[in-house]
């Protein structure tokens, strides 16, 4: 049995609208996963009796606090225990839940990872990643996209090991092409930290732990003609998730979409894979629907069946 944690008072509209979400899963979900929600237990009851489930469908793990968006990420974990972030964690840690999700407070969210759950050993600091869609009709993944603003040349290359594990694992890419992002496609291109990390990336391609293609410029991002697999620090990344999302959303209000527009729906992804930690947890949008709550659950049933964690400790041994 698979057993998929949620959180249930995390987002703008928790937690109503991750209940509603969580319902609308259950038909989704493989029949040997099982849903457990950690949240208020009489306000979760009260959301599945207007939307006509059982509350048999879920186990429902009571917790009394909530660890808000403006809280101080590591305070709340210390002075909310039972908060429904924090009790999730736990369980996560302990092996009780295969895996977590949460829309809940991004701070939050990586205190728990990396101190409650931990980095997985030799890892310098986690990603968080995004699968971008591609005018190939295949998603490339994009790392970091916000954990890390600042990133220094060794962790960018980590960052390349990290995602050629997922784009083999979890995309079923059997080469991945790894590329650097940068503002120009010459290996002298790019500031002392994006030079630096080229140097270190070209290395560990010798050495056979990807198969790195080089720089990339944005404008190649969308095709998948040169990578599969691009890497930047956080700021950059971020930059490049938040700018897709308003083109996303400037499409959309005129009436414009197709298959690749929606790609960059969030909705449709749900969240963002938390990698290089020791269990999966995926990271969701502050301002999720219940159709990014599915997702996002669909989401952590994928990445607990990838066995992505597994991976990621053999490669880093």
């Amino acid at each position: 049995m698979i057993r998929i944690g949620l959180d249930a008072m995390g987002g703008d509209f928790a937690p109503e609208v991750v209940v509603k979400g969580a319902v609308m899963a259950l038909d989704a979900i493989a029949e040997d996963c099982r849903i457990v929600l950690f949240g208020d237990k009489e306000e979760i009851r009260s959301i599945l009796a207007k939307e006509g489930c059982s509350t048999d469908r879920f186990e429902i793990v009571a917790t009394s606090e909530i660890i808000e968006m403006g809280d101080h990420p590591v305070r709340a974990f210390q002075q909310k225990p039972n908060s429904s972030i924090a009790v999730g964690f736990r369980h996560l840690a302990e092996g009780e839940i295969d895996g977590l999700a949460s829309a809940g407070s991004t701070g939050a969210v990586m205190v728990g990872s990396t101190q409650v759950v931990k980095a997985i050993e030799g890892v310098i600091r986690p990603a968080i990643s995004t699968l971008i869609p591609t005018t190939a009709g295949r998603s490339a993944l994009l790392l970091d996209v916000g954990l890390n603003i600042d990133c220094k040349a060794d962790v960018l290359e980590q960052y390349a090991l990290i995602g050629s594990v997922y784009a083999k694992s979890v995309l079923g890419i059997e080469k991945p092409r790894v590329a650097l992002l940068n503002i120009g496609t010459e290996p002298t291109k790019g500031n002392l930290q994006i030079r630096a990390a080229y140097e270190l990336l070209q290395l560990g391609s010798e050495a056979g732990k990807y198969n790195f293609v080089g720089n990339v410029e944005a404008s190649h991002i969308f095709t998948s003609e040169v990578a599969d697999v691009i890497v930047c620090d956080g700021f950059v990344g971020n930059t490049i998730l938040k700018l897709s999302e308003g083109l996303y959303s400037i499409n959309a209000q005129h009436g414009h979409t197709n298959s690749f527009w929606e790609g960059l729906n969030y909705e449709h992804t749900g969240g963002t894979p938390v990698l290089g930690i020791n269990a999966p947890v995926i990271l969701g949008h502050g301002k999720s629907t219940a159709q990014a709550i599915k997702s996002m659950v669909l989401a952590t049933e994928h990445a607990i069946r990838s066995n992505i964690v597994e991976h990621l400790q053999e490669a880093f041994k």
